[in-house]
């Protein structure tokens, strides 16, 4: 039998070092690397504001992600209702206490940079409900005294997130508590069940957008109805990717980025741009390296011994396809635009911490692959 004191006791520094999986590492740096050359992009080939901040940020995160990587997973583990707890508090300042911006509340102003919980709380509900579900058996999953907990855990940050509003950050942090729930053994009927609820009240819903979000929708069914105004965005979006080709215009060469016709290039957008200057071939490139980063983490999920890391890393490496999938089908006209960045690429710094942070607890998962969590 194990002794999960004594293994973790045992494991030295260089038994960590050598533990890390270097292709996932290798990945997330070379994308970091591309997301750097984009930024400089998108400031016209100079060292301005948004590309010293994204580099900044993404050497300050990559090396947060060594430091949660060595932490054990039996810590994360143990501290998993605790961080969702804090994340919540911090989604309740927001509501409180939050700086507004273009008529969205979404930030708490922690004066050495501007947090966004929701960001955060993607990770955080993962987490919970992996803790939650770790040591439950199929039977148990679907009777409704395990059911009542999830649900409440779910739904109270996405109300916070849907009334800020940021109705997009609300559905993938609802995307990653379901995807938890769907591996945990939870039967089909109850997400059929709740899918048709959401169906018959969807007309309410809507009453409640926000006018800009209605017209989101609108935009997406029919852009060329608003060229110069609600669909402007994606409009320009496909000019720009189309007119890349297949090889591109080459590295600062973007018409539609360098005049001006492509809004938040350095944010929602930044996939746009890279495939203009790139072209086909540079975006799956792209492509390739999300897949690559993609099968580490499930690999690394069938690698640990603990159900809580194996529900973990199965989950976020599902929530993280979602991430790159709604940004990319976006900029591309195939979904609504709902604010989603693309994950590690686009500029903010609480998408990148909470990626990285996400990132870690699965090379965590491969370091103390062994360790059994109780």
């Amino acid at each position: 039998m194990f002794q999960p004191r004594s293994i973790q006791s045992s494991y030295s520094l260089r038994d960590k070092i050598v533990s890390i999986d270097y292709i996932l590492v290798f990945s997330v740096l070379v994308l970091g690397i591309i997301s750097m050359f984009a930024m400089y992009s998108t400031d016209g080939g100079e060292f301005k504001y948004h590309t010293n901040s994204h580099i900044l940020r993404f050497f300050v995160f990559f090396g947060m992600f060594f430091v949660v990587s060595f932490i054990s997973i039996r810590f994360w583990h143990e501290t998993s209702y605790l961080i969702y707890i804090g994340v919540f508090i911090l989604l309740l300042g927001v509501k409180y206490f939050g700086l507004t911006s273009s008529g969205s509340k979404r930030w708490l102003d922690l004066y050495f940079m501007n947090l966004q919980p929701s960001e955060l709380m993607k990770v955080g509900l993962i987490l919970f409900l992996a803790k939650y579900y770790h040591r439950i058996s199929i039977e148990g999953v679907n009777s409704f005294r395990y059911l009542l907990l999830p649900i409440t855990v779910l739904i109270a940050p996405v109300i916070l997130v849907a009334t800020q509003p940021d109705l997009g950050t609300s559905i993938l942090i609802a995307a990653g508590g379901v995807i938890v729930a769907w591996l945990a053994g939870v039967r089909a009927k109850f997400f059929t069940i709740s899918g048709i609820a959401m169906l018959a009240l969807l007309p309410i819903a809507i009453s409640f957008l926000k006018p800009y979000q209605k017209s989101r929708i609108l935009t997406f069914l029919n852009p060329e109805r608003d060229p110069l105004g609600a669909g402007y965005q994606i409009i320009q979006s496909k000019i720009a990717i189309g007119s890349g080709g297949l090889f591109g215009k080459g590295f600062l060469n973007g018409s539609q980025s360098y005049l001006d016709y492509l809004p938040e290039k350095h944010t929602d957008f930044i996939f746009t741009l890279f495939s203009e200057e790139f072209g086909f071939f540079g975006s799956l490139f792209i492509l390739f390296l999300y897949a690559l980063i993609l099968s580490r983490i499930i690999r690394i999920g069938h690698m640990t011994r603990s159900n809580f890391g194996k529900l973990y890393c199965y989950s976020f490496a599902t929530a993280f396809f979602i991430y790159v999938a709604v940004n990319m089908m976006m900029v591309l006209g195939l979904l609504p635009i709902v604010g989603s960045p693309l994950p590690i690429m686009s500029y903010g710094g609480s998408s990148m911490m909470a990626i990285m942070f996400g990132l870690g607890i699965v090379m965590s998962c491969k370091i103390y692959k062994d360790v059994p969590v109780n």
